[in-house]
């Protein structure tokens, strides 16, 4: 991925995105010939120059100091994963001295700590959203990604490129702005991992719904939140899921979904944790 054409691509989305009455600015009127804010207003909000900022948007910003970082940020009102992901973009584009991306596994105390976590379905994702393992529950919840050829193990591919993934998530089109959103942070993260690229361009050749939520370039972390699947063994599942960073590995994250106890969704993980696990995918 080119680092100097994210940059400005991304500040060009999210200038789009606001209009001048946003962030306090008077429109008297007339038929505006872009969308959203001007660069022109864009600089006067953040005290820099139009030349100034125009370079910045044109890609050229390696010496752009944190000050102007941190004003552009707060006119354009980024999250706080959207002010990272700016400041990766532009900073210094020096790809002889990027070190190759390291090879990706999990620990075996890690893969030890999901095995035993009994009626909860947990996996480790990496860089690119690349499934590192898994535990039984996930397995059959989600998907038996031990059994898919290890191009397909990834949230992505299997979002966009699987029937069955599209199927399973009841909320698909939420949860595919999700996993874009974090694919495109990986692109600040590891703009020369030749895998991540290989994987945008597997995408964006195969799916018109990848093309579509790419070109928004939102940008975001995974956290918490609540997911509703529709379960081809045991039904309708309503679960809230956790995010945790593996402080050994900063690239790998710990996911873990949960039913409040009780709930209708509780009694259908049950069912499916007592279901033999050659037959947890398959329909009575």
């Amino acid at each position: 991925m080119d680092q100097r054409t994210e940059l400005s691509e991304f500040l060009r989305s999210r200038r789009a995105r606001l209009q001048p009455e946003d962030v306090g600015l008077v429109h008297h009127g007339g038929r505006r010939r872009v969308p959203g804010l001007r660069r022109e207003e864009l600089a006067q909000l953040a005290g820099v120059s139009v030349a100034y900022y125009t370079r910045l948007e044109q890609g050229r910003g390696e010496n752009v100091s944190a000050a102007v970082l941190d004003a552009v940020s707060d006119v354009l009102r980024l999250t706080g994963a959207e002010r990272s992901h700016l400041t990766r973009l532009a900073g210094p584009v020096s790809r002889r001295h990027r070190p190759a991306p390291r090879p990706q596994w999990v620990r075996p105390a890690v893969q030890d700590l999901i095995d035993a976590m009994d009626g909860v379905p947990a996996y480790v994702v990496g860089r690119r959203l690349d499934i590192l393992g898994s535990n039984r529950l996930a397995r059959a919840l989600l998907g038996d990604f031990d059994a898919m050829p290890p191009g397909e193990r990834n949230m992505a591919w299997q979002l966009f490129l699987a029937p069955a993934a599209r199927e399973l998530y009841a909320d698909w089109e939420e949860k595919a702005a999700h996993v874009v959103a974090q694919l495109r942070r990986d692109v600040g993260r590891y703009p020369g991992d030749p895998k991540l690229c290989a994987l945008i361009d597997e995408l964006t050749g195969r799916s018109a719904d990848f093309r579509r939520i790419w070109a928004a370039h939102d940008v975001q972390d995974k956290g918490f939140g609540r997911k509703r699947l529709a379960h081809p063994v045991v039904g309708e599942l309503s679960l809230a899921y956790e995010t945790l960073s593996l402080p050994a590995d900063p690239d790998q994250q710990l996911v873990t979904y949960h039913a409040e106890p009780g709930s209708p969704s509780a009694r259908a993980l049950l069912r499916l944790a007592e279901r033999p696990a050659e037959m947890a995918l398959s329909a009575p």
